[in-house]
């Protein structure tokens, strides 16, 4: 059985984890065109406070700080935290956060490869309970169409995260799958002309839709490469596109969103396609992996729909996690069954 990242026999284990990180930055360079300096400051705080923990970790097994250089994947949990925080969030915010994936969700089950959870979603999740408000106070992504409002410097975006300089309400803003969720009896075309999140956008919101098709650009790469496969993202993707379909329900007030929104919204592609691919926490069989895929759709689709949190990407991977193992288990027995 194959891992979700494959391994070429002419590339080693750090190039691919290295190629994975490349194929981040088209949604790195939109995430910060449309957000500001913030990203770029999450994603180097979560670096190297990622680096520091990993070279602890390692010291209480009796080796060297500097092995910690030699495994990346550290380097891609940092970057996937640092892409999934709000952009002013106060420094100290993906510092636990990091603290949390390496030490919790890395090292507490012996290290990369061993854990059963994915560790960015660990420390992800761990903030998102912890400190709710903080972990909703996104940039505003109109800020670039007023004339009054323009994203921080960054040395302004500096001060704001140490606690130099407060954010002011005009900076922050509600997500569209925020502003979605809060829909109260407005018809989805009036949300849509109404709220300047989409009245300004094409599809899923202002900068949104191009921070996933970044994602989706990257993605694509790497199943191209064969870098990972191409089962869990199609499942995750699919599941997600049909059930928004049965639920669009022609844009009522009652209505969870079309795909398109669905699909170009929230954390959709960097989930797909970076996040439920680690090889570590996810299913290893072909059709384990498919169905990975199809469960995490299904459940951030109702979780965006039902629960209280807008998104719910990392608690649909984290269960998904948990259940692996069976779905690796029940799948093959059923597929063998077939043949």
């Amino acid at each position: 059985m194959s891992s979700l990242i494959r391994r070429n026999p002419k590339r080693s284990g750090t190039q691919t984890i290295l190629l994975v990180i490349l194929a981040c930055l088209p949604g790195f360079v939109a995430l910060s065109w449309y957000f500001g300096w913030g990203v770029f400051l999450n994603v180097f705080i979560c670096v190297i406070s990622s680096t520091i923990f990993e070279a602890i970790a390692i010291s209480f097994k009796k080796k060297l700080p500097y092995y910690c250089l030699k495994d990346f994947s550290t380097l891609l949990t940092a970057v996937l935290i640092g892409l999934s925080l709000p952009p002013l969030c106060p420094w100290w915010l993906p510092i636990i956060g990091c603290i949390v994936a390496i030490l919790i969700g890395k090292y507490a089950y012996g290290g990369f490869g061993a854990s059963p959870f994915n560790p960015a979603m660990v420390g992800y999740v761990t903030l998102l309970l912890c400190f709710p408000f903080l972990m909703s106070q996104w940039v505003a992504v109109d800020a670039p169409y007023s004339n009054n409002i323009q994203h921080p410097t960054l040395i302004k975006s500096m001060a704001i995260k140490i606690g130099n300089l407060q954010q002011f309400d005009g900076i922050t803003g509600a997500t569209p799958l925020e502003v979605f969720r809060q829909n109260n009896g407005l018809l989805v075309h009036q949300l849509y002309s109404e709220k300047k999140i989409f009245s300004q956008s094409g599809w899923a919101g202002v900068g949104w839709e191009w921070v996933n098709l970044g994602f989706l650009l990257g993605g694509l790469f790497l199943v191209f490469s064969k870098i990972i496969s191409w089962h869990a993202p199609t499942g995750m993707l699919g599941s997600i596109t049909i059930l928004s379909l049965i639920f669009w329900d022609s844009g009522s007030s009652a209505s969870l969103g079309s795909p398109i929104f669905h699909l170009f919204s929230g954390a959709t592609m960097i989930g797909a396609f970076f996040i439920i691919t680690d090889p570590a926490s996810s299913t290893t069989s072909t059709e384990g992996r498919l169905a990975f895929g199809v469960l995490i759709g299904a459940l951030v689709f109702f979780l965006r729909g039902w629960s209280d949190y807008p998104d719910g990407l990392a608690f649909a991977v984290l269960i998904a996690n948990f259940l692996a193992p069976t779905i690796d288990k029940y799948v093959v027995i059923t597929a063998d069954s077939d043949k």
